[in-house]
């Protein structure tokens, strides 16, 4: 172990349908080393038991050679954090950068009425297209195989970036939902079909979806530039916060 450099003990939480597992990583040097991986299915308001799970993490590595230990900023786990600096006084809880703006995100959507609405009528029209072999066809055609779905490193920046996919294809939609292969379809003569195509042709919704986007497009900057392999300082992370938050 590099003593005169020290180490960061980084955690990663995963679930299935059943189980919740924590997996635990050693930073050392830029070398990343899986240590251990936890099954915390019955840990899920259990404080006490979280931090007995880092604890006994720390004292197999050795407090010596710790610097940090990175997890989750959830309740149970920032408990488990203060109560693990209060046992172990030369080492840092650090909460996830990621997960953190993820929360960001997640405060818009819930609590922004705009946001809200606008998230939820984009679901409704990509839902509907995408449950359906028939508009998954067309939209091919209109798009020129451009999918309206963009996955991202979290669930919420997900749920921004397929906005901004909409957003990208907004011209393409209104043009296939005013199309005759969309006039001639059975859908578009049931009440459901009739509903997603005037919200996609619903110049409010168009102009909420730029408001939802331009609010949270400068957070997932920073989430894009903290996953990335560059690993940048913590310094660079604070300027592009800031920034983000100008922008906003």
């Amino acid at each position: 172990m590099e003593k005169q450099i020290g180490c960061s003990i980084m955690s990663d939480g995963w679930t299935d349908k059943k189980d919740v597992f924590v997996t635990f990583w050693l930073i050392v040097l830029k070398r990343q080393f899986f240590l251990s991986s936890v099954d915390t299915s019955n840990m899920s308001k259990i404080a006490d038991k979280v931090f007995e799970m880092l604890d006994a993490i720390v004292e197999r590595i050795g407090e010596e050679n710790i610097v940090q230990i990175v997890i989750d900023n959830v309740a149970k786990y920032k408990v488990a954090g203060q109560l693990l600096m209060e046992k172990r006084k030369s080492l840092f809880w650090t909460p996830c950068v990621a997960y953190c703006i993820d929360l960001i995100l997640e405060d818009f959507e819930k609590t922004l009425e705009v946001h809200q609405v606008t998230i939820s009528m984009g679901r409704r029209i990509t839902s509907y297209i995408y449950s359906r072999t028939i508009l998954i066809s067309m939209l091919m055609h209109f798009t020129k195989g451009r999918d309206l779905i963009m996955t991202a490193a979290t669930r919420f920046a997900t749920v921004y970036l397929t906005l901004g996919c909409l957003n990208d294809h907004k011209m393409q939609l209104m043009t296939m939902f005013t199309s005759k292969q969309w006039s001639s379809c059975r859908f578009a003569r049931i009440e459901e079909g009739k509903q997603i195509q005037n919200c996609a042709l619903d110049n409010k919704f168009w102009n909420d979806v730029t408001i939802c986007i331009k609010a949270a497009y400068p957070l997932i900057k920073v989430l894009r530039l903290v996953d990335s392999d560059e690993k940048p300082a913590m310094s660079f992370i604070y300027k592009a916060m800031d920034e983000a938050k100008e922008k906003i």
